[in-house]
């Protein structure tokens, strides 16, 4: 397991350095201009210094190079700094990727806003694993009944309607109508008491519940597929021929076998959650990672959105490899080396 490992790490180590070179080259090519929201009473030759100091006048394997020192040299280290006060090097001669529109380090961005994706997004993406679950097994165990005919269409009905009409149905029932709970999302709450506890609840009831639902009807249907496959094995016929009770066959034998695809599902929807729900966010107005990317697009800053398209791709590579490690956990049958 320990050499596979290896091995897989340091395959991702080009994979990453060919993903960031595509990334890095299809914004660059992308038709932007960081002085086009400027005034226009702007002379040309302040909009031209405007970007020669944001290192636009290099040559782009140049501006490359020193994107990828600043992702993967400055940038841990400024957060080595930040997490444990160790200073390697100079930290006040060392250069940062800095956003166009606000001039603040990316990371720095990135850092604060995480917390309300993570709250929110990975809230929403753990209460529809908790629902798919079980439901995906009883649906399976109990296949054709009213229980698997209700679990399907709810399924159904959760994977094909997107999340912002979801959303939008819930605002109008629950905030317009009933005004039972508030439709925009205050990321300046502070929990301090109970009554700001109760408001961070409410506030995050819509959000998570569209979440976990669109979440929920998609792995269920993944687990109740590979329930359903196990139960017709024939290791499952062997064990019930042997004496064993129905809750040991299904727990312990089909259970463990059905995860190992329903794993790969989850794992590479982990990196989702860092990313964000983007349509989700915007429609309850979650300042989180989802929104600083779309800001990032709409205002045409480049650095923004390469080094979130590029964070999002290494999540993918590692939960990728976390998957796989899985498997062998969940299989013995499988033997990496």
């Amino acid at each position: 397991m320990l050499r596979y490992t290896l091995r897989r790490i340091l395959i991702a180590i080009p994979t990453l350095l060919v993903i960031s070179f595509v990334i890095f080259t299809l914004l660059d090519l992308a038709p932007n201009d960081p002085t086009a929201n400027l005034p226009t009473t702007i002379p040309l030759e302040v909009r031209e210094q405007i970007r020669l100091s944001l290192g636009l006048g290099e040559p782009f394997l140049i501006r490359y190079l020193k994107w990828l020192h600043q992702f993967f040299i400055n940038e841990p280290l400024n957060l080595l700094q930040a997490a444990t006060g160790i200073e390697i090097g100079d930290a006040g001669e060392r250069l940062r990727l800095r956003s166009w529109v606000t001039r603040s380090p990316i990371v720095d961005l990135i850092v604060e806003r995480a917390p309300q994706t993570l709250l929110v997004v990975g809230l929403g993406y753990l209460v529809g694993i908790a629902i798919a679950v079980p439901i995906g097994i009883i649906s399976a165990y109990r296949k054709y009944s009213w229980f698997d005919q209700i679990g399907t269409l709810v399924s159904m009905i959760g994977f094909s309607v997107p999340t912002f009409f979801t959303g939008l149905l819930l605002i109008i029932i629950f905030s317009v109508n009933l005004n039972w709970l508030p439709s925009i999302y205050d990321t300046t709450l502070r929990v301090t008491d109970w009554a700001s506890f109760t408001a961070q609840v409410k506030q995050m009831v819509m959000p998570v519940a569209v979440l976990g639902l669109y979440n929920a009807a998609q792995i269920s249907r993944f687990m109740r597929a590979s329930m359903l496959e196990n139960f017709n094995q024939d290791y499952v016929r062997t064990a019930r021929a042997k004496g064993m009770s129905e809750r040991v066959v299904v727990f312990v034998h089909v259970l463990r076998n059905s995860l190992i695809p329903v794993v790969t599902v989850i794992a590479l929807g982990v990196p989702t959650v860092f990313g964000g729900a983007i349509i989700t966010e915007q429609i309850f107005r979650i300042n989180g990672l989802g929104e600083l990317l779309i800001s990032g697009i709409q205002g045409a800053d480049i650095p923004l959105v390469q080094t979130l398209t590029f964070i999002f791709a290494v999540l993918i590579v590692a939960f990728n490899l976390i998957a796989d490690i899985l498997y062998g956990i969940l299989d013995p049958r499988i033997r990496y080396d």
